[in-house]
Parts: C-alpha cells; sequence; structure tokens
C-alpha cells in the first residue's frame, strides 16, 4: 500500500476512536458509569487527537516528497531535494541519502561525490552514516582505487554504524579486488568467508575467493578451504537457493546491493549448483 493511504487509513481509524468514544456516554444509562468513562478517556481522547494533528502536519509538509518517490521521478526529486540541501541547507540524514540515492538510480555519479563533498563540510556525520553509498558511487564510476581508499579511510575512523561496518569492509575488499590488490582483497574475503554471520557477505567473499582470488594467489589452498567453509556454512544454514533469494530479497532496496546484484546472483548459483542433483 502506498504511504499516502497508510496515512489516510491510520487518521481514519483514529478518527473512528474519537468518534466512537466520544459518543459512546449518550448510549450508556449509568451517569457513573459515564462519569467514570470520560475521566479514563479523555487524556486518550487528547493523545490521539495530537497524533492525528502531528500526522496530518508532517503529511503535509511532506507531500511534496512523498509524491516524487511515489512517481519515482528521480530526476524531479533530485531537484527537489537539491532545493532542501544545498539551497536552504536541511543536511538531515534522510534528504542526504535521498538525494544520493536519487543520483545513484540516474547515474549522476560525479553529483554524489559533489554531495559528498559538501555534505563533508557542512554535517560530516551524515556522510559517515551514508558511507556505503557514497562509496559505491565510486565503485559505480569504475573508481576503485579512490573507492578503496574511501572505505579504508572510514574503516580506520571507526565511526561506521554498526549495521553497516562490515559491509564497508567487505566493499573494501572489492575495491580492492577491482583495481587490481588481490592480497589485500584476499585478506579481507578469507576473513569474512568464514566468519562473517550475514549470509550474502560470507557467500559473496566465498564466491570470489573460489573464482577469482585462488589462481591469483601465492595461498591458493587457503583460498579454497575458505570458500569451501563459507560455502558450506550457507548451504547448511539456507538449504536451497529459493532460501538465498528470500535473504537477498530483504536487502535488494538498498542501493550498495543494487550495485552488486549480479554477483551475488552468480553467487546463489555456485553456492546451491553442486546440491542440485541430490534434489532430483
Amino acid at each position: 500500500m502506498k504511504f499516502k493511504y497508510l496515512i489516510i487509513a491510520f487518521s481514519i481509524l483514529i478518527v473512528l476512536f474519537l468518534l466512537i468514544t466520544a459518543l459512546l456516554p449518550l448510549f450508556v444509562p449509568n451517569p457513573a458509569y459515564t462519569a467514570n468513562l470520560r475521566y479514563v478517556t479523555s487524556p486518550v481522547l487528547f493523545f490521539m487527537a495530537a497524533i492525528l494533528v502531528c500526522l496530518g502536519i508532517f503529511f503535509l509538509i511532506n507531500y511534496r516528497l512523498f509524491l516524487l518517490l511515489e512517481r519515482e521521478d528521480w530526476p524531479a526529486l533530485a531537484y527537489y531535494l537539491e532545493q532542501k540541501i544545498f539551497v536552504k541547507n536541511m543536511y538531515c540524514n534522510r534528504y542526504v541519502k535521498l538525494l544520493a540515492s536519487s543520483y545513484m538510480v540516474i547515474s549522476d555519479y560525479p553529483s554524489v561525490v559533489k554531495l559528498e563533498n559538501k555534505a563533508f563540510l557542512a554535517k560530516r556525520s551524515v556522510v559517515e552514516k551514508n558511507v556505503l553509498i557514497f562509496g559505491a558511487a565510486r565503485v559505480i564510476s569504475s573508481d576503485y582505487k579512490g573507492a578503496a581508499v574511501f572505505f579504508k579511510t572510514h574503516l580506520d575512523k571507526g565511526k561506521l554504524m554498526k549495521q553497516d561496518r562490515e559491509w564497508v569492509r567487505w566493499f573494501y575488499g572489492f575495491s580492492c579486488l577491482l583495481n587490481g590488490v588481490f592480497d589485500k582483497a584476499e585478506t579481507e574475503f578469507l576473513t569474512m568467508a568464514v566468519s562473517s554471520s550475514d549470509a550474502l557477505i560470507a557467500g559473496v567473499s566465498a564466491y570470489f575467493l573460489a573464482n577469482n582470488l585462488a589462481e591469483k594467489s601465492l595461498r591458493k589452498q587457503d583460498c579454497l578451504d575458505a570458500a569451501e567453509n563459507g560455502r558450506k556454512r550457507i548451504v547448511d544454514t539456507l538449504k536451497t537457493i529459493e532460501a538465498w533469494k528470500k535473504e537477498v530479497s530483504k536487502a535488494e532496496t538498498a542501493i550498495h546491493i543494487a550495485v552488486i546484484r549480479k554477483y551475488i546472483d552468480q553467487t546463489g548459483i555456485w553456492l546451491f549448483q553442486e546440491i542440485a542433483p541430490k534434489e532430483n
């Protein structure tokens, strides 16, 4: 259901609740019960009314934003957010993340870097909360060396959000792989293939170890062993490629996942191709 319909539905429920609560005393003949009911429900009525007013104000303020998101009009959304951020200096995390994502969708990668630079000067914490988007823009624009430096710098700072840290580490290794610095990529993927609790991170790390890094490494067997370890952990946990696809679907709306989606799909085939004959 679209966001505006959720707002409308919730508002209708609140109004119905308010009406029922307000009119109920008219149908109850006991005055003492009615007085007690009003005493109990009055604070609830005021609270629900306040929520309804706040929702209305929030929706009106953000109506244009919701409309553009609903239409998926990314150029118009980018322009709208540029006015909010660059003109009105509103460097809040929500606006910066949406603008960076809009630029990525329309393949305007230089503008992502421009946004990052301006946000870094205006509100550094916003960049730290969106490292994956800003770094992914470097990767997809083929600035692999710049991406590796960017990800490593933020890893070393230690200010990453907990849920992002492992993906930032993975993208650092991925950037090194794309840049031809195979030993550093190997070091990162060796660890993540055998220890990451995130199925996607462990799986794609194992995939690259087996299919790219092993042949280039002086520790070929270590790469193959780690890849097999990662593959076995995921297969034992998820069992089928359908379960893998469900894991992918949980994260597929994230921009950094979209950037590497083809590798994730290839990883799923690689992970489960060996057990396919056993299922027939």
